[in-house]
């Protein structure tokens, strides 16, 4: 008789982790006026391809992620198709491309009111991170899949934070009110996972601007989580960013053949 143990029927799958479906939005309908005259912020080119290309090739590339839906400019929609058809992208990702509205917590909504059932995770993704790792994307959408409502990957700051008191004309001093402790502040990215069911409710119900989606979470009273973040997923939005994201991209097509 041989000692070699008896093989083991296979694992049976995790109630709700195997059948959760993810689908990203991407909130594209902003016209990014820091970064300077010209075409909106998305469809400004880096390495020759759109920004938004190689952001919802960022996420296609998560085999995760089985549907993007791209919120385009309302007077801009078309555009964003023909984009879309003329690049290639994965075959296993279906694309989808709405119109959006005045603010991109409008256009979230949008993208939210255009998801077929099905989809139990939701990851929204700024358009102008152009760059964000396909492991962050993953862990993301793994810390999801755990339970966590919210989930945002974050950095700690490099730089020392002050509190000021805002002046009250443009460029004259600001006094400093505080010092916060930079070990518990985190740099917040991009893409950023939910439950649907929470996101959907959050975007029903809280009213206000908010910076980013995890914020409307939070008012509800969720929790929000974070899991580590990297430093090739900045949001292009000033010319010096988009300087960097041209280096960073270059490096990559002459490291990795991307």
């Amino acid at each position: 008789m041989s000692d070699a143990p008896l093989p083991q029927p296979p694992a049976q799958p995790v109630p709700g982790r195997t059948a959760a479906r993810t689908a990203a939005v991407i909130p594209a309908a902003g016209r990014g006026v820091r970064l300077g005259p010209g075409a909106p912020k998305a469809l400004r080119t880096l390495g020759g391809t759109p920004m938004l290309i190689h952001a919802v090739r960022a996420m296609a590339d998560s085999r995760a992620v089985s549907l993007v839906v791209v919120v385009a400019p309302p007077e801009g929609a078309a555009e964003v198709r023909t984009l879309l058809d003329a690049h290639a992208l994965p075959e296993r990702t279906e694309f989808v491309v709405v119109p959006g509205g005045e603010t991109r917590q409008e256009s979230v909504k949008l993208g939210l009111d255009a998801l077929p059932p099905g989809y139990d995770i939701v990851l929204v993704h700024d358009a102008a991170r152009p760059l964000v790792p396909v492991d962050t994307v993953d862990a993301v959408v793994e810390a999801v899949r755990d339970g966590a409502p919210a989930v945002v990957p974050a950095l700690p700051l490099a730089d020392t934070v002050k509190q000021v008191e805002p002046a009250i004309a443009p460029g004259e001093p600001e006094p400093v009110v505080a010092t916060p402790d930079r070990s518990l502040l985190r740099a917040v990215q991009t893409p950023q996972g939910f439950d649907r069911d929470t996101l959907v409710r959050a975007h029903e119900t809280v009213t206000g601007d908010v910076t980013d989606d995890a914020s409307m979470i939070e008012r509800l009273g969720a929790a929000v989580v974070t899991v580590p973040g990297h430093e090739e997923a900045f949001k292009v939005t000033r010319p010096l960013d988009l300087v960097l994201a041209e280096a960073v991209l270059a490096r990559r097509r002459l490291n990795d053949g991307f």
